[in-house]
């Protein structure tokens, strides 16, 4: 018989609903059925590089900001955090719909556009692919909330992990992941 520690089975669990959440954010319905999505799960000691980023960030923002080093100690509090990302460009160019939701007069004019670094993101970014993303992290948290996982969206987790190159995505949002008797996500003060 095999007894495998309640904080064993809890980090288990962890890692296989952040593989399972990864897989709903892919399969997620795309627009134009195009996928530019892209995931990274981190644990261990990614966790604490991912945290000082974090709080690198609060200090960069000059303390406008401290929901960076609050939420760098929600990512302590995790037992791992899953990226979510895509990439800012057109979807299909070569077909374009040419919206111009992106403020460009289309598709054509925004991929000869020179993109820009912001604060946090790189941009300027393609409606549908901000459509993308969103869909994949509600499948993401869909998947997180059926499997009693504790998470929270988290842009912040997102802007340090572009910091750190984790993903080639223009813009990333993280999930921090935990399964405790309570939330470390809400009441943070």
């Amino acid at each position: 018989m095999a007894r495998i520690p309640a904080r064993e089975a809890q980090q288990q669990a962890v890692r296989l609903a952040a593989s399972l959440m990864a897989t709903a954010a892919r399969t997620a319905p795309k627009t134009r059925g195009l996928d530019s999505v892209e995931t990274l799960i981190l644990d261990g000691e990614d966790l604490e590089t991912l945290a000082r980023a974090m709080e690198a960030k609060a200090a960069e923002k000059g303390g406008k900001l401290p929901i960076f080093a609050r939420d760098a100690k929600n990512v302590r509090a995790s037992s791992a955090v899953l990226l979510v990302g895509v990439t800012g460009e057109p979807k299909n160019p070569k077909v374009p719909l040419d919206c111009g939701a992106c403020g460009y007069a289309g598709c054509v004019d925004f991929t000869e556009g020179k993109k820009a670094e912001g604060e946090d993101f790189r941009g300027p970014l393609c409606v549908f692919q901000a459509i993308d993303l969103g869909v994949a992290l509600g499948s993401a948290a869909k998947t997180a909330g059926v499997l009693n996982i504790d998470n929270r969206i988290m842009y912040t987790i997102g802007a340090a992990a572009r910091k750190l190159k984790l993903l080639t995505s223009d813009v990333i949002i993280g999930f921090p992941l935990s399964v405790t008797g309570k939330s470390p996500y809400f009441d943070r003060g």
